[in-house]
Formats: C-alpha cells, structure tokens, sequence
C-alpha cells in the first residue's frame, strides 16, 4: 500500500526524469553519478510510496507510465525553476568575478579567441574562463554556459548579444599544388578534387554550396571539422572553403579565389537575458566585442592579422 506519510523529495524527482530521459537504469545511474543498484532500489521505493507503477519496462528501456509522465513534467518544471532562480541570482553579483563558462567551437577558439581570452584575464584576474567546445548550441537555458560565442546567421531568439564581426570565407587550395597561383579559369577547380564539411555542418553556406555546386564523385575526402579541414586541404588532399581567418593564416595555403560574400556568416556573442547584467558577463562581452571590433577588417578577408 502507498505511504501517505512518505513524502517525496527532489532528489526523487531527478532520479524519475533522469530515467525517462536516459530510459535505461544503467544510463540513468551515470547521469546521477551513482550506483546501478541504488536506482533500482529507489524506483522500487518510489513506486511503492505513490503505489504506483511509474514505467513499464520494456526491451528498449523502461517507458514512462501516466504516473511516470505526470511526475517528470513536474520535474522538469522544477528543474526550470531551479535554474531561472540561479540565473536571476548570478545576475545580482555585484563585481566580476567567479568562474564563466563560454561555448564555442574549436576552429573560432584556434584562430582567433585564445589570445582574447589571455587579453581578459589579465584586465580581469578574478573571473575564471570555463571554456567548453561543441558545434552544438548549448543550452543557456539551463546554465550549460553562460556566453555563447557562435557563427550563425539565426541567433536564437531567447537569447541576447551582439553581432560582433563578418566571417568571410573562401575558397583554398595547397600552395604547392598552385605554383603559378589561382587559375584563370575559375571552372577548372570544379575537376580537381574537393574537400567537404559533414553534414552536421549543413547550416553553413559552404556546405550548401559544395552540395549544390561539386559532382559527388569530386569529393574526394569529407570532415566534420572546419580545422580537419584546413589541415586537410595544406596535406593536398583537395580544395575546399575555409574562413579567412583560418585559411590566411597558414603560409602553404593559397586563396583560390576572392572571398564570397554569400558564404559569410556573422559571429555572435550571446548571452541569457537573466544574465546579461551579471558583472562578470557584462564585462566579458563589452571586452570581446571591443577587440573584436579591432580585428573586423582580420575578420572579413580584408587585411592580415595585426603581428601575424
């Protein structure tokens, strides 16, 4: 029979929604950092307090009852409200400090944000960089990050920034296989072999392109990394479309043609509207969109690198 006296804690809650999501137990006990066993032991105890089943166990995984269904949408609501009233708290600090996690993708952080980034620290010594690298948009929402730091054209809409920069991006080639420089002929690259982004990328113009423009049968090697790619095209593997930023700076690649303004992508920093007051990010993002904005004509394919 059910306890009516057993009152459930939080701590339930997350171990129910951590099963539904990962729907296996073994899964769940990883997202929990805890014990395979202590979860079967406490669903057994949850269930038995509400007595009710609260999933069906099936050979995919275990399946959210009615029951089951009703308790995680609670938890998530809760989870939401954990994380908003952390939000509204971290933007009440009254100095920057502490530690900020910035997302970004590993091309942006190589080429051009580590130098500012050291630049921030030593302006700011009491704010700690927390540096996460996806091509995925995490969740700000949920405190994944705290700045995103993005190449898009369709910045989320719940989230606020500034457009910071223009990517420019062209088209490279290894300079050794170019002795004589770009041909005059522009359609003759369309029989060498090419180099593509995967299709994780497909957002990107340059993907579109390569999709719409290159034979199939030109593509002779395929990355999901804008920096494989780049190390791909200097080893002489094909012809492919880099930023500026990343392909002018690496001596044994060569611009195969001027950059094109239909596969620019502007260059975002984005933050959670609960947050953008916090001290901490505000001075963040006043310091990267001011060094940015040194490096714009850098950024578009228009002048080197200052000291490069």
């Amino acid at each position: 029979m059910p306890d009516p006296h057993k009152a459930l804690a939080w701590d339930d809650f997350r171990l129910i929604k951590a099963i539904a999501d990962a729907k296996t137990l073994p899964a769940a006990a990883t997202l929990l950092d805890i014990n395979h066993s202590t979860v079967f032991r406490r669903l057994g105890q949850i269930e038995a307090a509400l007595g009710t089943p609260l999933f069906e166990r099936h050979r995919a995984g275990y399946a959210a009852t009615a029951a089951g269904e009703e308790m995680v949408a609670l938890a998530r609501r809760m989870d939401d409200d954990v994380a908003s009233f952390t939000r509204r708290i971290v933007g009440q600090e009254v100095s920057p400090s502490g530690e900020l996690r910035v997302t970004t993708n590993d091309s942006l952080l190589v080429h051009l944000l580590t130098p500012l980034f050291a630049k921030f620290r030593k302006a700011c010594p009491d704010v700690r960089l927390d540096i996460v690298l996806s091509n995925q948009a995490l969740n700000l929402s949920k405190r994944d990050a705290d700045v995103a730091i993005r190449a898009t054209d369709s910045p989320p809409e719940t989230l606020v920034g500034r457009r910071a920069a223009s990517i420019a991006w062209a088209l490279y080639g290894c300079a050794g296989e170019f002795p004589d420089g770009p041909p005059a002929d522009e359609a003759a690259l369309f029989g060498r072999d090419w180099i593509a982004l995967g299709e994780h990328l497909a957002s990107l113009e340059a993907v579109k392109f390569v999709r719409a423009r290159v034979p199939p049968e030109r593509i002779a090697y395929r990355v999901n990394s804008v920096l494989g790619l780049a190390e791909a095209v200097e080893s002489g593997l094909g012809i492919g479309h880099l930023p500026c930023l990343i392909g002018d700076a690496r001596p044994a690649l060569v611009r195969l043609a001027p950059p094109d303004p239909a596969l620019a992508a502007d260059l975002w920093l984005l933050t959670h509207p609960d947050l953008r007051h916090a001290p901490r990010v505000r001075v963040f993002l006043d310091f990267l969109a001011a060094e940015l904005a040194k490096l714009r004509r850098f950024i578009a394919g228009e002048e080197p690198r200052a000291g490069a």
